[in-house]
Protein backbone atom coordinates (compact mmCIF):
# COMPACT_ATOMS: atom_id res chain seq x y z
CA UNK A 1 0.00 0.00 0.00
CA UNK A 2 1.53 3.19 -1.08
CA UNK A 3 1.46 6.62 0.64
CA UNK A 4 -1.35 8.08 -1.21
CA UNK A 5 -3.80 5.87 0.32
CA UNK A 6 -5.05 6.92 3.11
CA UNK A 7 -7.16 3.68 5.38
CA UNK A 8 -9.48 4.72 7.75
CA UNK A 9 -11.23 2.12 9.29
CA UNK A 10 -10.11 -0.04 6.90
CA UNK A 11 -11.94 -2.71 4.05
CA UNK A 12 -12.31 -6.23 5.00
CA UNK A 13 -11.54 -7.62 1.38
CA UNK A 14 -12.44 -10.72 2.51
CA UNK A 15 -16.26 -10.19 2.70
CA UNK A 16 -16.04 -7.94 -0.96
CA UNK A 17 -18.16 -10.40 -3.46
CA UNK A 18 -19.26 -7.50 -5.86
CA UNK A 19 -17.67 -4.15 -6.94
CA UNK A 20 -19.97 -1.18 -7.44
CA UNK A 21 -18.71 1.75 -9.46
CA UNK A 22 -19.65 5.48 -9.58
CA UNK A 23 -18.96 6.94 -12.88
CA UNK A 24 -17.94 10.54 -12.68
CA UNK A 25 -14.41 11.57 -10.87
CA UNK A 26 -14.23 7.24 -10.82
CA UNK A 27 -13.83 5.99 -14.44
CA UNK A 28 -14.11 9.30 -16.20
CA UNK A 29 -12.01 12.03 -15.91
CA UNK A 30 -14.52 14.50 -15.88
CA UNK A 31 -13.13 17.33 -12.98
CA UNK A 32 -10.01 17.07 -15.40
CA UNK A 33 -12.16 17.43 -18.51
CA UNK A 34 -14.22 20.31 -16.61
CA UNK A 35 -11.60 22.57 -16.12
CA UNK A 36 -10.16 22.10 -19.22
CA UNK A 37 -13.52 23.62 -20.77
CA UNK A 38 -13.70 26.18 -18.12
CA UNK A 39 -9.87 27.08 -18.51
CA UNK A 40 -10.19 27.79 -22.24
CA UNK A 41 -13.40 29.63 -21.52
CA UNK A 42 -10.92 31.52 -19.56
CA UNK A 43 -8.25 32.26 -21.99
CA UNK A 44 -9.27 35.90 -23.26
CA UNK A 45 -8.44 37.28 -19.96
CA UNK A 46 -5.54 34.61 -19.08
CA UNK A 47 -3.44 37.72 -18.28
CA UNK A 48 -5.33 38.38 -14.77
CA UNK A 49 -3.89 35.30 -13.78
CA UNK A 50 -0.10 34.03 -12.39
CA UNK A 51 1.71 32.59 -15.24
CA UNK A 52 -1.18 33.86 -16.95
CA UNK A 53 -2.34 30.22 -16.84
CA UNK A 54 -6.07 30.42 -15.46
CA UNK A 55 -6.18 26.32 -14.55
CA UNK A 56 -5.58 26.59 -10.76
CA UNK A 57 -8.22 28.68 -10.96
CA UNK A 58 -10.95 26.91 -13.26
CA UNK A 59 -9.77 23.67 -10.83
CA UNK A 60 -10.83 26.03 -7.32
CA UNK A 61 -14.31 27.15 -8.88
CA UNK A 62 -14.84 23.19 -10.22
CA UNK A 63 -14.07 22.14 -7.17
CA UNK A 64 -16.05 24.72 -5.09
CA UNK A 65 -19.06 24.30 -6.65
CA UNK A 66 -19.36 20.23 -6.23
CA UNK A 67 -20.82 20.16 -2.75
CA UNK A 68 -23.10 22.64 -3.35
CA UNK A 69 -24.20 21.17 -6.50
CA UNK A 70 -24.84 18.11 -4.36
CA UNK A 71 -26.48 19.19 -2.25
CA UNK A 72 -29.19 21.06 -4.53
CA UNK A 73 -29.55 17.47 -6.47
CA UNK A 74 -30.31 15.60 -3.16
CA UNK A 75 -32.90 18.06 -2.12
CA UNK A 76 -34.44 17.79 -5.53
CA UNK A 77 -34.34 14.20 -5.51
CA UNK A 78 -36.03 14.43 -2.46
CA UNK A 79 -38.93 16.89 -3.49
CA UNK A 80 -39.24 14.65 -6.31
CA UNK A 81 -38.20 17.15 -9.18
CA UNK A 82 -34.98 16.06 -9.86
CA UNK A 83 -36.81 14.16 -13.08
CA UNK A 84 -38.14 17.45 -14.16
CA UNK A 85 -34.36 19.58 -13.52
CA UNK A 86 -32.63 16.67 -15.60
CA UNK A 87 -34.86 16.61 -18.23
CA UNK A 88 -34.94 20.31 -18.55
CA UNK A 89 -30.64 20.19 -18.64
CA UNK A 90 -31.04 17.74 -21.23
CA UNK A 91 -33.38 19.64 -23.90
CA UNK A 92 -31.19 22.38 -23.31
CA UNK A 93 -27.84 20.42 -23.66
CA UNK A 94 -28.52 18.36 -26.62
CA UNK A 95 -28.33 20.22 -29.30
CA UNK A 96 -24.79 21.12 -27.78
CA UNK A 97 -24.02 17.95 -27.11
CA UNK A 98 -24.27 16.66 -31.00
CA UNK A 99 -22.64 19.32 -31.97
CA UNK A 100 -19.06 18.14 -29.90
CA UNK A 101 -17.14 16.38 -31.54
CA UNK A 102 -17.73 12.69 -29.49
CA UNK A 103 -14.38 12.13 -28.46
CA UNK A 104 -14.59 15.32 -26.74
CA UNK A 105 -17.35 14.45 -24.49
CA UNK A 106 -15.99 12.01 -22.11
CA UNK A 107 -12.07 11.21 -20.96
CA UNK A 108 -11.15 8.10 -19.28
CA UNK A 109 -8.99 7.94 -16.57
CA UNK A 110 -5.99 6.11 -17.21
CA UNK A 111 -5.75 2.45 -15.82
CA UNK A 112 -9.74 1.97 -15.79
CA UNK A 113 -9.69 -0.71 -18.43
CA UNK A 114 -6.23 -2.38 -16.97
CA UNK A 115 -8.20 -2.36 -13.88
CA UNK A 116 -11.45 -4.04 -15.00
CA UNK A 117 -9.87 -6.58 -16.96
CA UNK A 118 -8.15 -7.82 -14.10
CA UNK A 119 -11.19 -8.25 -11.90
CA UNK A 120 -13.17 -10.02 -14.69
CA UNK A 121 -14.48 -13.34 -13.71
CA UNK A 122 -13.19 -12.54 -9.92
CA UNK A 123 -15.45 -10.06 -8.80
CA UNK A 124 -19.51 -9.40 -10.43
CA UNK A 125 -19.31 -5.56 -11.03
CA UNK A 126 -22.26 -2.82 -11.59
CA UNK A 127 -21.90 1.31 -12.53
CA UNK A 128 -24.06 2.99 -9.72
CA UNK A 129 -24.30 5.97 -11.45
CA UNK A 130 -26.58 9.55 -10.73
CA UNK A 131 -26.08 10.22 -15.02
CA UNK A 132 -28.77 9.26 -17.09
CA UNK A 133 -29.17 6.17 -18.86
CA UNK A 134 -28.28 7.46 -22.12
CA UNK A 135 -24.72 9.41 -21.62
CA UNK A 136 -24.08 6.52 -19.05
CA UNK A 137 -24.54 3.60 -21.72
CA UNK A 138 -22.56 6.49 -24.38
CA UNK A 139 -19.37 6.58 -22.04
CA UNK A 140 -19.14 2.61 -20.84
CA UNK A 141 -19.79 1.72 -25.15
CA UNK A 142 -17.76 4.77 -26.50
CA UNK A 143 -14.47 3.37 -23.93
CA UNK A 144 -15.42 -0.50 -24.34
CA UNK A 145 -16.29 -0.77 -21.06
CA UNK A 146 -20.14 -2.13 -20.85
CA UNK A 147 -18.98 -5.72 -21.43
CA UNK A 148 -17.59 -5.52 -17.97
CA UNK A 149 -20.90 -4.81 -16.45
CA UNK A 150 -23.11 -6.93 -14.83
CA UNK A 151 -25.80 -4.28 -14.06
CA UNK A 152 -25.83 -0.43 -14.64
CA UNK A 153 -27.70 1.66 -12.23
CA UNK A 154 -28.59 5.07 -13.46
CA UNK A 155 -30.66 8.08 -12.04
CA UNK A 156 -33.95 7.13 -12.55
CA UNK A 157 -33.93 3.68 -11.96
CA UNK A 158 -34.60 3.43 -8.15
CA UNK A 159 -37.40 6.00 -6.85
CA UNK A 160 -34.27 7.58 -5.21
CA UNK A 161 -30.58 8.07 -6.28
CA UNK A 162 -27.05 8.52 -4.18
CA UNK A 163 -26.97 9.59 -1.28
CA UNK A 164 -29.86 7.29 -0.65
CA UNK A 165 -29.38 3.82 -0.89
CA UNK A 166 -31.32 2.54 -3.10
CA UNK A 167 -29.81 2.51 -6.07
CA UNK A 168 -26.20 0.74 -4.26
CA UNK A 169 -29.25 -1.94 -2.97
CA UNK A 170 -30.89 -2.49 -6.10
CA UNK A 171 -27.13 -2.86 -8.07
CA UNK A 172 -26.30 -5.54 -5.45
CA UNK A 173 -29.83 -7.50 -6.25
CA UNK A 174 -29.02 -7.39 -9.41
CA UNK A 175 -25.57 -8.85 -8.82
CA UNK A 176 -27.72 -11.55 -6.56
CA UNK A 177 -25.79 -10.09 -3.61
CA UNK A 178 -26.29 -8.51 -0.45
CA UNK A 179 -25.38 -4.64 -0.06
CA UNK A 180 -22.85 -5.84 2.76
CA UNK A 181 -21.22 -8.00 0.70
CA UNK A 182 -20.05 -5.00 -1.82
CA UNK A 183 -17.80 -2.52 -1.83
CA UNK A 184 -18.92 1.02 -3.26
CA UNK A 185 -16.08 3.24 -5.42
CA UNK A 186 -16.91 6.53 -5.78
CA UNK A 187 -15.48 10.16 -5.61
CA UNK A 188 -17.72 12.37 -3.79
CA UNK A 189 -19.90 12.09 -0.28
CA UNK A 190 -22.53 10.95 -2.05
CA UNK A 191 -21.14 7.71 -3.25
CA UNK A 192 -20.02 7.17 0.84
CA UNK A 193 -23.35 7.95 2.06
CA UNK A 194 -24.97 5.62 -0.32
CA UNK A 195 -22.91 2.59 0.30
CA UNK A 196 -22.75 3.25 3.82
CA UNK A 197 -26.35 3.39 4.61
CA UNK A 198 -27.29 0.49 2.37
CA UNK A 199 -24.42 -1.37 4.28
CA UNK A 200 -21.32 -1.63 1.56
CA UNK A 201 -17.71 -0.96 3.07
CA UNK A 202 -16.80 2.04 1.04
CA UNK A 203 -13.87 3.50 -1.15
CA UNK A 204 -13.46 6.94 -1.88
CA UNK A 205 -10.90 8.14 -4.75
CA UNK A 206 -8.95 11.25 -5.44
CA UNK A 207 -9.11 11.67 -8.72
CA UNK A 208 -12.92 12.89 -8.60
CA UNK A 209 -14.73 15.75 -6.95
CA UNK A 210 -13.86 14.72 -3.14
CA UNK A 211 -11.20 16.07 -0.78
CA UNK A 212 -9.43 13.86 1.46
CA UNK A 213 -11.38 15.83 4.42
CA UNK A 214 -14.69 15.50 3.35
CA UNK A 215 -14.63 12.07 2.48
CA UNK A 216 -12.68 11.14 5.73
CA UNK A 217 -15.42 12.89 7.41
CA UNK A 218 -18.17 11.59 5.53
CA UNK A 219 -16.93 7.84 6.77
CA UNK A 220 -15.29 5.74 3.81
CA UNK A 221 -13.44 3.33 4.56
CA UNK A 222 -10.47 4.10 2.63
CA UNK A 223 -9.17 6.60 0.81
CA UNK A 224 -7.50 5.97 -2.82
CA UNK A 225 -5.43 8.27 -5.15
CA UNK A 226 -7.04 6.89 -8.04
CA UNK A 227 -9.45 4.33 -8.83
CA UNK A 228 -6.95 1.74 -10.81
CA UNK A 229 -5.37 1.80 -7.15
CA UNK A 230 -8.28 -0.73 -6.22
CA UNK A 231 -6.34 -3.84 -8.05
CA UNK A 232 -3.67 -3.65 -5.85
CA UNK A 233 -6.03 -3.85 -2.39
CA UNK A 234 -7.42 -6.20 -3.39
CA UNK A 235 -4.95 -8.20 -5.48
CA UNK A 236 -5.25 -10.89 -2.66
Amino acid sequence: MTKEHVVLSGIDSARVRGLLFDVDGTLSNTDDQMVDRFSRILEPVSWLFRDHSPRRFARWVIMAIETPTNIIYRLADRFGIDRPLLNFYNRLSRKRRAQKAKHDRFWIIPGIREMLESFKGRYPMAVVSARDAETTTFFLEHFGLLSYFDAVVTAHICEHTKPFPDPVIYAADQLGLKPEECLMIGDTIMDVYAGKSAGAQTVAVLCGFGTQRELSRAGANLILAKTPDLEEILAG
